[in-house]
């Protein structure tokens, strides 16, 4: 997997992705059962121990940051202060630090003492890798993407953001983390960095249907900014339940409150009354929201038959 972390979604595509859950983290006595010894039943897991005022873990703790994002999900490294956690290190009696344990499948494996060069660190991560034998890097995108998207979802975008930006940082071009990240920045508000970055996008992928499904939420977000305040729509409707512009507002001003079955009634409702109103415009508007939710979602697939039945009565 790749990491998550508290970050915000600030950074670009590409950067650094950061220390988060999954391929490097901060570990603590507390949670070593299930960041190492839990984890490790899947890849290798390197534990660093080291503390703020070591000089030599300062050397070492990039250049093993360098070697297992390098590895893309091959091993996993937890990085723990001793100073605030000092349990684990006793239990395994650190005498000095930096000092690093690999653990696989719930046991310890190898270990290494001060600041190696990168050579040597290099060497001892391919020697891990060795051990656990080859693994599927599209499997590991692929859980990484679904992690992401589930992130996204129960609203927890920084983490969202920095599990796309790690998939970024491996495949530049991978168009589901692409547009991944731009839906970040449109769930955090910032739609001019959502609007750069579609801009900026990869020619290879530009055309993407990933690409094609964000920029229509783009679209969407911006009519949406316009559609007015709900209560005030609603109390329209009320005295005219053919105000086909209230109605339509309405339905954009609930999907730009994330209340997309609502949104998706009004427009619905808007077809039965009146099809032909603004040249098509209610089904129009729900063949972008059908661009937004994507092919699969529950709600296309059912609102598609909705509108069919309506359209074909």
């Amino acid at each position: 997997m790749f990491p998550t972390s508290p970050n915000t979604p600030s950074m670009a595509p590409g950067a650094p992705a950061g220390a988060g859950a999954d391929i490097i983290k901060d570990g603590s006595d507390r949670t070593f059962m299930a960041d190492v010894i839990q984890a490790s039943s899947e890849v290798p897991v390197i534990v660093d121990f080291w503390a703020p005022w070591c000089g030599p873990c300062k050397q070492l703790g990039p250049v093993l940051e360098k070697a297992v994002k390098a590895a893309k999900g091959a091993v996993r490294l937890v990085k723990i202060d001793t100073d605030k956690h000092p349990m684990i290190a006793q239990q395994l009696r650190v005498q000095s630090i930096p000092a690093v344990y690999a653990f696989f499948q719930g046991r310890p494996v190898d270990a290494f003492q001060g600041a190696l060069p990168e050579s040597q660190v290099k060497t001892f991560v391919e020697r891990l890798i060795k051990l656990a034998g080859p693994v599927d890097p599209g499997a590991v995108v692929a859980e990484a993407l679904a992690q992401a998207g589930e992130a996204l979802a129960a609203g927890d975008t920084a983490a969202a953001a920095d599990t796309y930006s790690a998939i970024l940082e491996a495949e530049p071009e991978n168009a589901a983390a692409y547009a991944g990240m731009i839906r970040c920045f449109l769930a955090m508000g910032e739609t001019d960095q959502a609007e750069q970055m579609l801009k900026s996008a990869p020619a290879a992928i530009a055309k993407s249907a990933e690409i094609a499904a964000v920029k229509a939420s783009l679209e969407v977000a911006e009519q949406a900014k316009a559609a007015g305040p709900i209560p005030e729509l609603m109390e329209k409707l009320a005295h005219d339940k053919d105000d086909h512009q209230a109605r339509f507002d309405l339905a954009m001003a609930l999907f730009a409150n994330n209340r997309r079955e609502a949104a998706v009634d009004e427009l619905l409702e808007l077809v039965r009354r009146d099809r032909t109103w603004n040249d098509d415009g209610a089904r129009k508007q729900l063949v972008k929201f059908f661009e937004v939710f994507g092919p699969t979602d529950p709600l296309t697939v059912q609102t598609r038959r909705r509108l069919s039945s309506l359209l074909f009565r």
